[in-house]
């Protein structure tokens, strides 16, 4: 995998977290999945410090309102491993790009000096 994608080698990688109710359902976040997966082939370390809040599910939302919704579900439980740093942003799938765009706010708020998102399908 690292052979086709080149990073920095100061970026960390964060994954997207997938609703509470989902990783209960399914058994296991597939995003984090997809991220330590990640961070093993290359030289970058994936750190869990984004988190969300709430049950809701996106399917079916548009894209003003799944970023309405989401600006307001994630935060960085550690800012101090985030600051500074490039953070490559991985997620499962993209649908509007809401998901991801409110989660980039996020880090960047709180001092990312970049964030550049890695996913893996769309929808």
């Amino acid at each position: 995998m690292n052979e086709r994608l080149d990073f920095p080698e100061d970026a960390v990688v964060i994954h997207v977290p997938t609703a509470t109710s989902r990783v209960r359902q399914r058994g296991f976040d597939q995003a984090s999945l997809l991220a330590r997966r990640l961070a093993r082939s290359t030289p970058l370390t994936h750190i869990g410090a984004l988190a969300r809040r709430g049950q809701e599910r996106q399917v079916g939302s548009g894209r003003k309102e799944r970023f309405e919704h989401l600006l307001s579900a994630f935060w960085v439980q550690r800012p101090e491993l985030v600051a500074g740093k490039h953070i490559i942003l991985i997620d499962d799938v993209i649908t509007t790009g809401a998901t991801l765009e409110a989660a980039a706010s996020v880090l960047r708020k709180a001092g990312a000096k970049r964030v550049d998102a890695v996913v893996f399908a769309q929808a």
